[in-house]
C-alpha cells in the first residue's frame, strides 16, 4: 500500500443466495459491490476488504460452494473495477473459503477469525484455533503471497475461556504462529476500538496493527499513532448503520480527517 497508515474501506456484500436475507439476484450483489469499491477508490482510500456480512445468521467455519462462488464473483467484479489491493472475510471463520476466494479473485489479504486460541462466538464454539490447518492450505493452493490479518479477542464473542491471556499475548500468538497482521476491535460491529488496547498491542509485536470497528471522522486521532491500518465500514454509511449504502458526506469527513493527520 502506498500509504504508511492505510485506510480499507469495508464492502459488505448483500445477501448471497441460499442465505435467508437473499432478495437480490447475484448480478445485482455482484454490482453493488463494484459499485461501492469505486466510490471508495475514487474517494482516496488505500485498500478494500468484501466480506459477506449480509449473510446473517453466519455458518460456523464451513459454508456452502454457492458462497465460494458468489463471493469470488463479487471479488472478480471488484479486481476488474478497482486497482487498490483487496482482502476478503468469509463468516463465520471460513477462513479456507476466503483464502480460496483471494486466490482466485487477485486479493492480497483475508481477515481470520479463530486464528489462534478458541473463543465462543454467536454461531457457537470456534474450539479449534486455524493457524496450522489454514497455513498448510495456503501451502497447498500456492498462495503464500496472500497474507493473513487475524482478529485477536474478536468483537461478538466470549473469551471467557481464554481470561487468563490477555490481549497482547493473543496478538504475539498470532504473530509466532505466522500471521501477517493482527486486528484489534471493540465489542461489536461498530463499535469503538479501546486505543489503550491498539497502543498494548502494537507494543507487543512487530507485524501491522490494524484497528478492526468503530473508526469514525471523529476518533481516528486516537489510534493514529499506534495503529499501521483501519478498517472503515459503519461509520461511512448512511446513518452510520452498516447495512445501509454509502454516505458520501460521511466518507468525504473521513477522509478529510485522514488528509489532516497525515499533513
Amino acid at each position: 500500500m502506498a500509504n504508511s497508515k492505510s485506510i480499507i474501506g469495508m464492502v459488505h456484500v448483500d445477501a448471497l443466495p441460499g442465505t435467508p436475507k437473499n432478495i437480490r439476484p447475484l448480478s445485482d450483489v455482484v454490482q453493488r459491490a463494484a459499485d461501492e469499491a469505486v466510490a471508495l477508490a475514487e474517494a482516496g482510500f488505500d485498500a478494500l476488504i468484501l466480506e459477506n456480512m449480509h449473510d446473517r445468521p453466519y455458518l460456523l467455519r464451513e459454508v456452502g460452494p454457492e458462497i465460494v462462488a458468489s463471493m469470488t464473483a463479487a471479488a472478480t467484479a471488484v479486481r476488474a473495477a478497482v486497482i487498490l489491493p483487496m482482502g476478503i472475510q468469509v463468516l463465520a471463520g471460513a477462513n479456507r473459503h476466503a483464502l480460496a476466494v483471494a486466490q482466485a479473485a487477485g486479493a492480497c489479504f483475508i481477515r481470520a477469525e479463530g486464528f489462534v486460541f478458541a473463543h465462543v462466538a454467536d454461531e457457537g464454539l470456534m474450539q479449534k484455533a486455524d493457524a496450522a490447518d489454514l497455513l498448510r492450505y495456503r501451502n497447498h493452493i500456492g498462495a503464500e503471497h496472500i497474507d493473513v490479518m487475524a482478529d485477536i479477542k474478536k468483537k461478538h464473542s466470549s473469551h471467557a475461556i481464554t481470561s487468563d491471556i490477555d490481549l497482547a499475548e493473543t496478538a504475539q500468538a498470532a504473530e509466532f504462529f505466522g500471521a501477517g497482521g493482527v486486528v484489534v476491535t471493540g465489542s461489536a460491529t461498530g463499535q469503538p476500538t479501546d486505543p489503550r488496547d491498539v497502543a498494548r498491542v502494537k507494543s507487543a509485536v512487530s507485524i501491522p496493527v490494524l484497528v478492526g470497528s468503530g473508526i469514525t471522522d471523529d476518533n481516528l486521532a486516537d489510534y493514529w499513532a499506534a495503529a499501521d491500518a483501519f478498517i472503515v465500514g459503519s461509520s461511512i454509511k448512511e446513518d452510520g448503520l452498516w447495512s445501509n449504502p454509502i454516505d458520501d458526506a460521511r466518507v468525504a469527513l473521513l477522509m478529510t480527517q485522514v488528509k489532516e493527520l497525515r499533513r
